[in-house]
């Protein structure tokens, strides 16, 4: 059964979806997306999603033509007609049409559903690595559709044997790709809080962690990362996911440590699975 998707008010297969070559979003790159996964047949943290969602909209100047109460309805329809359990669904939002090919007239708006890709259970098992790069994605806090830097990083990480790029600028740790970071440090969990996309698995994390752990939600040093027990990611997809190598740093001994584990049990423990 093909998987469905929603466009301007049309529901079709999403292999039949076109969106047309004048759209913002070819010309100039302007757009914007979110994603996230069903669990038990709903969407998980739907109202933090769209609370996301609807800022990135109106931080891009794109008027969102739907509520929140009318597209939910539609997001249980899409996932009926995919006669899968669980599904994820990308959002995608773009300047439209433009007689002028700058200005934005009517905004188009699709939502896919999509299978679910899980990461590859030996990362959780051993941990990842990623590269450094010096910097800071622009407008970090709107999930934008623009991911050039990582595509042009991508034969650099792959020729590392890395899964993924730390950001940093000034000396300061900011993000992954798509992706948040932590460090465990004693009985810290530490997190930057600027020029990053603020993740809502990010967020479940530090509510499922503070209970036990004393949260610092802050900017970051670079040089911090040689006191850190434990690093970790946290994502949609990779959920909370151990980090044992930065650059030629081995993070702790290089294993997956016990803090990790621990969230991602609580994490999972959260969503039903």
């Amino acid at each position: 059964m093909p998987y469905y998707g929603y466009f301007n008010g049309a529901i079709q297969p999403v292999d039949q979806i076109g969106v047309g070559i004048t759209d913002l979003g070819l010309l100039r790159g302007y757009g914007l997306f979110d994603y996230f996964l069903t669990y038990n047949g709903r969407p998980f943290q739907w109202d933090l999603y769209w609370a996301r969602f609807e800022k990135s909209a109106g931080r891009m100047n794109l008027p969102l033509p739907l509520t929140k109460e009318q597209t939910y309805p539609i997001l249980l329809d899409l996932l009926a007609r995919s006669g899968e359990p669980n599904v994820a669904f990308r959002f995608i939002m773009t300047g439209g049409y433009a007689p002028d090919s700058i200005s934005i007239v009517t905004p188009n708006l699709l939502m896919l559903s999509e299978p679910i890709h899980p990461v590859p259970e030996w990362q959780y098992e051993r941990g990842i690595q990623v590269i450094l790069d010096d910097y800071v994605r622009e407008t970090a806090e709107v999930k934008t559709t623009d991911y050039k830097r990582v595509m042009l990083l991508h034969g650099a990480i792959q020729a590392a044997g890395a899964q993924d790029v730390l950001y940093h600028k000034d000396g300061e740790i900011s993000e992954l790709s798509r992706s948040n970071v932590f460090l465990v440090m004693g009985n810290r969990l530490v997190t930057p809080n600027r020029n990053i996309l603020y993740g809502v698995t990010r967020r479940t994390i530090l509510d499922l962690a503070r209970d036990d752990f004393q949260i610092e939600e802050r900017p970051v040093l670079l040089s911090e990362l040689y006191e850190a027990s434990e690093v970790f990611t946290t994502s949609t997809n990779k959920k909370v996911l151990p980090i044992v190598r930065i650059g030629n740093l081995p993070i702790a001994d290089g294993q997956v440590g016990p803090v990790s584990k621990q969230l991602l049990a609580r994490f999972m423990a959260f969503t039903g699975r």
